[in-house]
């Protein structure tokens, strides 16, 4: 069978020429019909038509949930495995997948899988690194077992990262604040004391202080305790400035007497210090100034320099030292000041002027104070039974019987 060409003007003839011409090509052999080759392309056309059949039957739509990242996927992968794999998702060890790795999948099924993630964690001011599946905070916080009401760095719904996460946990405590002599104990999730005492509307002024810094995380029964500081007040105080002593010798006085011409008065000195209140008591003080406010007043003392008449023909009273034994001498220091002044030290000296002895006794006080147990006067007593009886007017009277008692403080 032959068919000339010949030209047409319309399209649509043209198209259906040339498909008839291509169903002759495909059926036909020099331009006769060949059985064989119909046969031949009809099993090739079947053998599409099954391969075509099996493809389309094998191609699934599955639900893929990643971390509650759903997506749908067409795939021919027949198990989970397959199918996470083809959607480029690279499994760790430690991700959950559900269904399990090798279970088969259908047309519909549901895949979901929860990747491990690397969180850095602080609770309650401790770090640490948690490996977990859980998909946002709230699952996190499930997972460390920490109570629900804990306070969060970020929302609960707030999705975790496989990598860079941080979540800071402050759980609930029990917090007592002492200040301003009050006492609150409340229930806190603040993470720090600083945290705490704006909550519970404490201000801290620049020189308060807390037992704790401000930056120190809070842990269960804590105390902290505000301490208010003063430092902005002052205190006077006021010391006598003792008086300076001026002695003058004057040849109109007999030795051993002295006269004073100016009575010494104290001064006074005041200082100021610098207080640190703490809570309303006194921590310390400070110097920070002093001044002599009245000048103290210098006494003048006249001390004589005469010396004493010498009798000439007095004569010793009748009698001797009875041998009686004195006790151990006692202020001999003192008193030998006293006698280098009265007698110049000559301890049995007799000038006939009334007055015997190296302490000048006379014979009243001396027999009057127990003196005539030793002898009828001091000068023929020795030095030892002198003093005894010198100590014995000293116990009752002081210094006062000797014009130069002042001699013992010299």
């Amino acid at each position: 069978m032959q068919y000339r060409a010949f030209y047409c003007a319309d399209p649509r003839a043209r198209m259906e020429l040339k498909l008839r011409a291509i169903v002759v090509k495909f059926f036909t052999s020099d331009g006769k019909i060949s059985f064989l080759k119909v046969g031949a392309q009809l099993l090739v056309l079947c053998t599409l038509v099954v391969g075509l059949v099996a493809f389309v039957g094998n191609n699934k739509t599955i639900t893929l949930n990643v971390d509650g990242k759903v997506s749908s996927v067409q795939t021919f992968g027949g198990t989970v495995g397959q199918v996470v794999k083809g959607a480029n998702i690279e499994l760790k060890p430690a991700d959950r997948v559900s269904p399990a790795i090798d279970a088969s999948v259908q047309d519909g099924t549901v895949i979901n899988v929860n990747q491990a993630k690397e969180v850095k964690v602080s609770l309650d001011g401790a770090e640490k690194t948690v490996n977990t599946t859980a998909q946002d905070v709230a699952g996190l916080v499930t997972e460390l077992g920490v109570a629900s009401t804990s306070s969060l760095s970020v929302p609960k719904d707030a999705q975790l990262a496989v990598e860079g996460s941080y979540v800071s946990i402050s759980t609930p405590k029990s917090v007592s604040v002492v200040a301003d002599g009050k006492v609150n104990t409340t229930t806190t999730t603040a993470a720090t004391v600083g945290d705490v005492l704006k909550d519970a509307g404490v201000s801290i002024g620049a020189n308060d202080r807390t037992s704790q810094p401000a930056n120190a995380h809070v842990v269960n029964n804590m105390v902290i305790k505000v301490s208010r500081v003063e430092n902005g007040k002052t205190a006077v105080t006021t010391e006598e400035v003792p008086f300076k002593t001026e002695t003058t010798e004057s040849a109109d006085l007999l030795k051993g007497e002295k006269e004073v011409t100016q009575a010494g008065a104290a001064g006074k000195l005041e200082k100021t210090f610098k207080l640190v209140l703490v809570d309303g008591r006194e921590a310390s003080r400070t110097l920070v100034s002093e001044a002599v406010s009245v000048q103290p007043v210098t006494e003048k003392v006249t001390v004589g320099t005469k010396p004493k008449p010498v009798a000439q023909a007095a004569a010793a009273p009748a009698g001797t030292n009875t041998g009686a034994a004195a006790p151990a001498m006692m202020n001999e220091a003192m008193w030998d000041k006293i006698a280098q002044c009265e007698s110049g030290g000559n301890w049995s000296i007799n000038t006939g002027n009334g007055y015997y002895g190296g302490l000048q006794f006379d014979i009243q006080t001396w027999i009057g104070s127990g003196g005539g147990a030793y002898a009828p006067n001091a000068s023929l007593a020795s030095k030892a039974q002198q003093i005894d009886i010198a100590n014995r007017v000293y116990a009752q009277r002081g210094l006062q019987p000797w014009g130069c008692g002042w001699a013992a403080s010299s």
